[in-house]
């Protein structure tokens, strides 16, 4: 679209503004101006902060290299761009540069019921009481998530399955793997556990994030449900 720079903001379409823009379509929608425009909030009297944003841009050759390398008082050379606003850019640009030199995170992949045991052993071992807790994994069977649904007593705790697939639906998740804890050490699996697992397979095929196993922790051994043909 083309902006007018009389007009404010807020008095564009919703569609068209940079925050709201961005939860609607995602911040890869939105043009550098754009995402410079949330840094900074605000223009000046003559200028909405796209406007304001593209003349910075246009100052450094459009080239985001060149803008990371503006000192705070070559920002402030722009009308309506004090110093919290030039080191809200810095500071933006400064993270952006060392992203880039980051490793990227090298995800556990999960693939077999013991490779999903060393994954729940750490928060289910030698607790006093259950806990229920899911992993949340990608279509590489890489862990997405490990996220605790809830706790409970000696003998049990509640496993709701809204709660179980809500966090997978949220992170795109395409498997999870369950698993909880049997305090006292005895890793058979009561009818309860064997019947909300089928209950969570089924459910799965419906919301197309497939339940791989249930996973029961005591002490340092475990039991899968899928070993034993249960699920």
């Amino acid at each position: 679209m083309t902006y007018d720079a009389h007009l404010s903001i807020k008095s564009w379409a919703e569609e068209d503004r940079p925050r709201e823009k961005l939860l609607l379509k995602g911040k890869s929608a939105l043009s550098d101006a754009e995402l410079i425009a949330i840094l900074i909030g605000s223009g000046n009297r003559n200028e909405t902060a796209v406007e304001l944003s593209k003349k910075i841009l246009i100052g450094v050759g459009n080239n985001l290299n060149e803008l990371g390398q503006s000192s705070i008082e070559q920002l402030m050379q722009y009308k309506g761009i004090g110093e919290a606003k030039a080191i809200s850019i810095s500071a933006a640009l400064e993270l952006g540069r060392r992203r880039k030199s980051t490793e990227v995170l090298k995800r556990p992949i999960v693939n077999t019921s013991e490779t999903a045991f060393q994954q729940l052993a750490p928060y289910l071992q030698d607790l006093p009481h259950e806990e229920f807790w899911i992993l949340i994994l990608n279509r590489a069977s890489q862990v997405i998530e490990i996220k605790n649904i809830s706790k409970g007593g000696v003998s049990g705790t509640v496993a709701d399955a809204k709660l179980i697939f809500r966090p997978a639906l949220e992170k795109l998740g395409s498997s999870i793997i369950v698993g909880h804890n049997h305090p006292s050490g005895n890793l058979k699996p009561s009818q309860a556990d064997i019947n909300l697992t089928r209950k969570l397979v089924k459910a799965g095929e419906y919301l197309d994030v497939k339940v791989l196993d249930h996973i029961i922790v005591g002490g340092n051994s475990f039991l899968s449900l899928a070993d034993e043909g249960l699920l």
